[in-house]
């Protein structure tokens, strides 16, 4: 039996190479895994007294709108809900005649979904002295519409999504 001897001649630069290469593969497999295994999605911890969840949906996500009539024309307040938040508040419907008769309509629609956007409430928007009358109608018609989008609406306002 003869032993022969073998010498394996390893260069730096290989080694280097191979052991990026076999970093990569391994982020590149851990990558697919978390792209391509379904979410598991947590469910929210119920109240051990009342047996509801934690986290009940404030509104039935859809499109509410409140008619609103200034003098003789009509617009509508459009209120865009999802399941915990306003999306979106807009007047449609809203023509030149009204613009001009009520001046104050647009500044203050918007002053007013700025702050509802920022607050996700109608409790605390404040409005100034000017244009008391003309915030107090159009709080009123998206009080309306967020009434009809609630996940539990009060005994007198019924739902209707448009």
């Amino acid at each position: 039996m003869s032993a022969k001897t073998k010498i394996v001649v390893l260069h730096m630069k290989e080694l280097i190479y191979t052991g990026i290469f076999a970093i990569l593969g391994i982020l590149f497999v851990i990558l697919l895994v978390v792209m391509f295994l379904p979410d598991r999605e947590e469910k929210p911890a119920q109240d051990e007294v009342s047996g509801s969840t934690a986290a009940e949906p404030l509104y039935t996500p859809g499109i509410y709108t409140t008619e609103l009539v200034l003098g003789s024309q009509a617009i509508d307040v459009e209120v865009i809900v999802d399941e915990n938040n306003i999306t979106s508040i807009r007047m449609v419907n809203l023509n030149d005649a009204v613009t001009t008769m009520y001046p104050l309509l647009e500044p203050t629609f918007d002053s007013i979904c700025r702050q509802v956007y920022e607050l996700q409430s109608l409790d605390q928007v404040t409005y100034t002295s000017e244009s008391k009358y003309t915030s107090l109608v159009l709080l009123e018609a998206i009080r309306n519409s967020l009434n009809k989008a609630s996940a539990s609406p009060s005994p007198s306002a019924s739902p209707s999504a448009r």
